[in-house]
């Protein structure tokens, strides 16, 4: 994917017919046929968004966090940060929309940060993650710094008091030493 290097985009071919739809959301196979560890991931979560909710940016420090997020009900507007110092994509932004009708995953590599904004409501998100959570390594970058300029498609109606009040991205690279 060129904006984000070593994020991947995974979309199912669905079958359809009079009852719905099923399509297969996780394939290690299709996993490790791009290099990734398909046994890497210890934990699910689910969020639930009315429209207008913005989460993020999120990311962990210390060793990082790998996830597999996908909407599952809904349609979200999804950004990826690529904050890996030395990465190809280094500062660039990536965004995405994900949708229940799809099931398309997105792979975020350990390193980027990332957040989402609700389409519509309710949008449910589904992450696997590869490392248990610690709270103590939870990084919020401001998800309205200029510099990032990320072209959130709504005004924002919810945003919790954390990611408001996070700093923009060069306080975070300064605190951070970079």
């Amino acid at each position: 994917m060129p904006e984000i290097s070593g994020a991947y985009l995974f979309e199912p071919t669905p079958f359809a017919d009079e009852r719905g739809s099923f399509c297969r959301t996780f394939d290690a196979e299709v996993f490790r046929s791009v290099g990734l560890d398909p046994d890497a991931f210890v934990q699910d979560s689910l969020s639930r968004s009315a429209r207008g909710v913005l989460r993020g940016l999120h990311l962990r420090s210390g060793a990082g966090e790998s996830k597999l997020v996908r909407c599952s009900y809904g349609r979200v507007f999804d950004v990826v940060v690529d904050l890996r110092e030395g990465s190809p994509t280094y500062r660039n932004v990536g965004v995405f929309e994900l949708s229940g009708e799809t099931q398309t995953s997105l792979y975020v590599p350990a390193g980027c940060a990332h957040g989402f904004q609700a389409l519509t409501g309710p949008a449910d998100v589904s992450y696997r993650i590869d490392r248990p959570h610690d709270p103590a390594e939870d990084v919020t970058i401001a998800f309205d710094d200029p510099e990032l300029a990320v072209p959130w498609p709504l005004p924002p109606v919810s945003v919790s008091r954390r990611d408001r009040e996070a700093p923009d991205l060069a306080a975070y690279l300064k605190q951070k030493g970079s």
